[in-house]
């Protein structure tokens, strides 16, 4: 009895640490997603196009993580061409796709309704995973989504004095604001699938699919797709050599292009696949909501932009709402497991690391 109370206790430790990872993992990718605001809002005002802006963060975080998965992981090349669908439609739909809706959006409509459009993608994996799994999400993770999404828009500033209705709506936005937040909950969703392996791809013995790898190829890709879009014509491509001003200084405009390559593509998208990949994709994807909150904090830190009380009182709501996500999918775990299993991811829920890959399930407390 004494041995399989330390086998339960044990596992759960270990829950609770792979959970505590994860979640630090998915917090640093959105504080590091939160400062591609400012370094491309720099670039723009120094003369470049939205369309070059992306462009020039995709490539660059593309360079830096071919380099980085080259040392770390000298196969990554013969991996992603295993995995050649899955990479493929990762650069294309969450990783270019989501940028440039984004930026189509704003130029229809104003920024934070633009962005709050984008940020319903909780609201999507919730449907979704409730829709593909029958598994019907508690009341608490419904509330949750409900909460953080209200307090984004006193964050934004959607909800003020003149209202909702003072926001300048355009429903070719509104569509393109729409198709941002699916691509958005494509990541999330698309994330958490990645590492998993049918029965055919281990009996062909095929290479499980790396975070890095998928990070590195996903990045190129959207690279292409982008730069494609932008040599064609289809989208303005214009870049400029002129100078930068960021937190106050004058800089080369090199300077916020490695910045925007490096900090919120290639290092954000590595941390946010491993966090996801130790996450549930709904409790992950409402963790992805406080990258506004720290897209607030970077604007103040590097653009001058102050934080108004209703912004901060917006910031505590999305914390809550991300809290009661969180308990809400707690309560729904516990509810499924029985003590003692020697498994205790739900049935209903995606496995996100099988044992077939050579790991343990992906699982949370």
């Amino acid at each position: 009895m004494a041995a399989l109370d330390s086998s339960v206790t044990s596992r759960t430790q270990a829950r609770a640490d792979h959970f505590r990872s994860g979640l630090l993992f998915a917090l640093a990718s959105a504080f590091a997603f939160g400062c591609s605001g400012p370094f491309a809002k720099a670039l723009m005002t120094a003369g470049w196009s939205p369309t070059a802006a992306v462009t020039a963060r995709l490539a660059g975080g593309a360079l830096a993580m071919a380099v980085f998965a080259t040392v770390v992981r000298p196969g990554w090349v013969r991996e992603a061409r295993h995995h050649a669908r899955t990479v493929v439609l990762y650069g294309i739909v969450p990783i270019a796709g989501a940028q440039l809706f984004y930026f189509n959006a704003v130029a229809h409509l104003s920024v934070g309704v633009a962005l709050l459009l984008e940020y319903t993608a909780p609201l999507l994996v919730v449907g979704w995973l409730w829709a593909t799994t029958r598994h019907r999400p508690s009341g608490m993770t419904l509330a949750g989504v409900v909460l953080a999404v209200g307090g984004i828009t006193l964050v934004l500033g959607i909800i003020g004095p003149g209202g909702v209705a003072a926001a300048h709506i355009n429903l070719a936005g509104v569509g393109w604001g729409l198709a941002a937040a699916v691509c958005a909950a494509c990541y999330f969703l698309m994330s958490d699938k990645a590492g998993a392996m049918s029965d055919k791809e281990v009996a062909d013995g095929r290479p499980p699919l790396h975070p890095i790898t998928l990070a590195a190829a996903g990045l190129a890709f959207g690279a292409v797709t982008v730069a494609a879009l932008g040599f064609s014509g289809l989208m303005p491509l214009a870049f400029t050599a002129n100078d930068a001003v960021i937190a106050g200084f004058t800089t080369p405009w090199i300077v916020p292009v490695i910045a925007l390559a490096l900090i919120p593509t290639a290092i954000a998208y590595t941390l946010g696949i491993v966090g996801i990949a130790r996450l549930r994709p709904r409790f992950a994807s409402m963790v992805g909501l406080s990258e506004v909150m720290f897209a607030v904090l970077a604007a103040w830190m590097l653009l001058g932009e102050g934080m108004a009380a209703a912004q901060v009182i917006g910031g505590a709501i999305v914390l809550a709402g991300l809290a009661l996500a969180r308990q809400g999918d707690r309560g729904e775990l516990v509810g499924e497991t029985n003590v003692g299993e020697t498994s205790v991811t739900p049935t209903a829920l995606p496995q996100t690391t099988p044992v077939a890959r050579g790991g343990p399930a992906t699982i949370d407390p």
